[in-house]
């Protein structure tokens, strides 16, 4: 297209935000309005994309980060002939594709955005892929705001995609100097953003955002960069092309007052349709051809933390598997991922101690049609629970690893253990969480994994555990195992992970103490087996869970839900770390929580002395 034809095409783009906001009666059509010359180049001149096959290997990857400015993707969309008028007017209507902030829903959006400061780290993962895993020279655009620069998880991006020389990669960021509220920290100063970008090591292009040769320049200068990912710094006016909104306060997130005569103001209503250049041609490397992972053996009565297991069942899956990709957030000799990266170095990404750049990439790989087992301590995944939530936003699916779980970590204190972890990955829509509490059960849920929707996560523990289990025993997720059962049952004791083993020695004691007690293994959390809880209650009456785990949303609260369906509910106790943990010794540390054998067996006898009182 001449420089005429594509600020045209932009007013197109304009008018379309414009209208599809008016007609939802919500949107942000000021700030689609300020990045319409910079998409309008992008689509007619620099984006390799084939609208009909998105899933084509080699396609250019279009990220909206500022994802509030939806209208602008869907305008552009209708531009290249995705979608069409009518499809396009409704913007934000139930049961509408094109909803208030891009999701997946549209085949050719790769993930959800909305949350500010996510799309440069998903990115990020894309070009990884593109990089070292499909060697394709696909390049990943990104287009963002300058408000989310203020996000610490886009200066982590920053800085990993300089320590990986990310030429594919090109961030555009549309300075428009309005956020929300008010003034940006930086406003117009492109000069304040360059100097960050330059100190991570960044090449940097400084343009007028509506000048379209300027922009063009700009893009094919991004292609010609090597060894360096490349940020557009485009100047802008948020509500371009419309004399009563333009670089005006007041106007983030509402339809323009008067619709018709800011599209009248902006040429009208056109129909230019974009013939968007067609990908090369090429496929990424050949996988070979999935196996049957040959899953570590370990023999009953060894000793063995559920960490280990995980790392050698992990190296076997990705022998296995050859789209299985493994991460780690600096601690991959801790939580054993060192022995994935051992074994195959090529799929291995080490993001430092960047949890929230950890999981974007897991995401940004997964978009690319990867498997990826993300791997820190359970405490710190914490950090990156915006990135989970909206990772499920986006129908990723990663497998998210916590170790160094609960006060049975020991001495390394509070600020180390993971004790809301599976409260917050049980609250993530469509997660699976899972619990293992020997070596041979950790091994066969790492491999299972590989094979779910949705995001999963795993809990391992620190210390050595005694394997329970023989290596051919099968852990369907959503199941559990009764590992302790009499007829005369009086109470049963439902726990996970380390506090099965608790639960035992507390069976042990209670059975020569005339208490014949049920013990459940649940394994899996989330989903829970309802069905063996329900039947455990109704045969002996009473519950009592033990976690390693604060209280709140954690195995007490999955086993109680199971009982909010309307069925007579059991009597229940709920065991779980209340106090605020000190340095201990491990034994020490569950026994002050109140979750050790000795917590146990004493809340079985005052449980049953109360049934029998009542």
């Amino acid at each position: 297209m001449e420089p005429e034809e594509l600020t045209e095409l932009a007013q197109q783009l304009r008018a379309d935000a414009v209208r599809a906001s008016d007609a939802a009666g919500s949107g942000h059509p000021t700030s689609s309005m300020s990045a319409a010359d910079i998409a309008a180049v992008l689509l007619a001149h620099h984006l390799r994309y084939d609208f009909d096959r998105p899933d084509h290997p080699a396609n250019d990857r279009l990220v909206l980060s500022k994802g509030h400015a939806s209208p602008l993707l869907y305008a552009l969309y209708r531009a290249a002939g995705a979608i069409d008028e009518d499809e396009l007017l409704t913007y934000r209507t139930l049961g509408s594709r094109l909803e208030g902030h891009p999701t997946p829903r549209l085949p050719w959006v790769d993930v959800a955005t909305g949350s500010l400061g996510q799309g440069l780290p998903v990115a990020v993962g894309m070009a990884l892929a593109g990089q070292r895993l499909d060697r394709l020279p696909y390049r990943v655009y990104v287009l963002s705001g300058d408000s989310e620069m203020a996000e610490g998880s886009v200066w982590e991006a920053v800085e990993h995609a300089a320590y990986h020389h990310l030429d594919n990669l090109t961030l555009v960021v549309d300075v428009n100097r309005l956020g929300q509220r008010g003034p940006t920290r930086h406003g117009h100063d492109l000069d304040a953003y360059a100097r960050r970008l330059h100190a991570f090591g960044w090449h940097t292009v400084e343009v007028d955002g509506h000048d379209v040769r300027a922009l063009d320049a700009a893009f094919a200068e991004a292609r010609s960069t090597t060894r360096q990912p490349t940020a557009i710094l485009a100047r802008t006016h948020k509500g371009r092309g419309v004399e009563a909104a333009e670089d005006r306060e007041g106007l983030h997130g509402k339809p323009l007052p008067d619709a018709g005569s800011a599209i009248a103001e902006l040429g009208g209503v056109r129909n230019t349709r974009v013939r968007v250049q067609a990908p090369p041609d090429g496929e990424p490397p050949a996988v070979p051809r999935d196996t049957r992972p040959e899953l570590p053996r370990f023999d009953v009565g060894d000793e063995v933390a559920t960490r280990t297991a995980y790392g050698h069942a992990l190296e076997a899956v990705g022998s296995a598997l050859g789209r299985v990709v493994a991460l780690d957030a600096e601690v991959s000799d801790s939580t054993r991922t060192e022995f994935f990266a051992k074994a195959h170095p090529d799929r291995y990404f080490e993001c430092y101690i960047a949890e929230q750049q950890l999981v974007a990439a897991a995401v940004g790989l997964a978009a690319r049609g990867y498997v990826p087992y993300a791997s820190t301590f359970a405490a710190f995944l914490t950090r990156a629970h915006d990135f989970i939530r909206m990772a499920a936003v986006s129908r990723a699916g990663i497998n998210l690893v916590g170790s160094h779980a609960g006060v049975a970590i020991g001495p390394d204190g509070p600020s180390q253990m993971g004790l809301e972890d599976l409260a917050m990955l049980r609250a993530v829509h469509g997660s699976t969480v899972l619990y293992p509490c020997d070596a041979n059960q950790t091994a066969r849920l790492v491999a299972a994994m590989a094979d779910l929707d949705g995001i999963r996560y795993l809990r391992t523990t620190r210390g050595d555990l005694p394997v329970l289990y023989g290596p051919d025993e099968e852990f369907p997720i959503g199941g559990s195992k009764v590992l302790r059962r009499h007829d005369g049952d009086k109470v049963t004791v439902v726990a996970a992970g380390t506090t099965v083993h608790e639960a035992l020695k507390a069976a042990d004691v209670l059975e020569r103490d005339g208490i014949p007690v049920r013990v459940i293994d649940l394994y899996s959390v989330k989903p829970v087996d309802a069905d063996t809880l329900h039947e455990a209650a109704g045969q002996t009456g009473c519950l009592l869970t033990v976690e390693d785990h604060h209280p709140e949303g954690g195995l007490g609260d999955a086993v109680a839900e199971v009982f909010a369906d309307g069925r007579p509910a059991p009597r229940m106790v709920r065991l779980a770390v209340r106090n605020m943990p000190t340095s201990a010794a491990p034994q020490e540390q569950l026994h002050a929580a109140g979750i050790d054998a000795e917590s146990i067996a004493a809340a079985v006898k005052l449980l049953v002395e109360r049934v029998i009182a009542h």
